[in-house]
């Protein structure tokens, strides 16, 4: 009975684990850039891409619904690394109602697709070209994760060994605060 009651458990609890899409993990080949998009547009139309970045806006349409994002650059597994440079804003089109709460301003969100065309709308004042992307697959990672923080201690702390403690590698660089 323990034979096959612990690989059970096993695959159920694989099962629950929430799995990537494979065309969000691997690009597809001559996956171009937003920016190279952007320059020649017409010349990539039909291309199928894989983008990611931080969403700004949700705009539902009668049957369609524009997701704007400014893009950023994508780790090995397609999630956008947060504080990566960006090469420009592009719109990811859903077919049918993508809930803006969900899909809210500062989620993360990584798209695969083919490139529709392009649409030329304001930021501020200023006239942008949009990428738009036929939206095929999707992958919403959510808000990008605060940075860790570490404090040094109170100064009624006494730690003679913070911030190295011994071991194989101990060194000081400093004296530690005395009373």
């Amino acid at each position: 009975m323990k034979r096959l009651f612990y690989p059970a458990i096993i695959a159920l609890l694989g099962g629950c684990a929430s799995q990537v899409p494979i065309p969000i993990k691997e690009p597809p080949p001559g996956n171009p850039t937003v920016a190279e998009v952007r320059q020649d547009g017409p010349r990539f139309t039909g291309s199928a891409v894989r983008w990611g970045g931080v969403i700004t806006q949700v705009e539902n349409k009668r049957d369609r619904t524009w997701v704007e994002v400014v893009s950023r650059e994508l780790d090995s597994h397609g999630e956008p690394m947060s504080g990566s440079r960006s090469d420009g804003r592009f719109i990811a089109s859903f077919p049918g109602f993508i809930d803006p709460i969900v899909y809210g301003a500062g989620q993360r969100l990584t798209v695969a697709g083919t490139i529709k065309g392009e649409s030329t709308r304001p930021i501020g004042e200023y006239s942008y070209t949009f990428p738009i992307v036929t939206v095929s697959t999707s992958y919403l990672w959510g808000a990008e994760p605060e940075p860790a923080r570490y404090d040094p201690p109170p100064p009624w702390y006494y730690d003679p060994w913070w911030p190295y403690y011994p071991g194989p590698f101990y060194h000081r660089p400093y004296p530690p605060y005395r009373w």
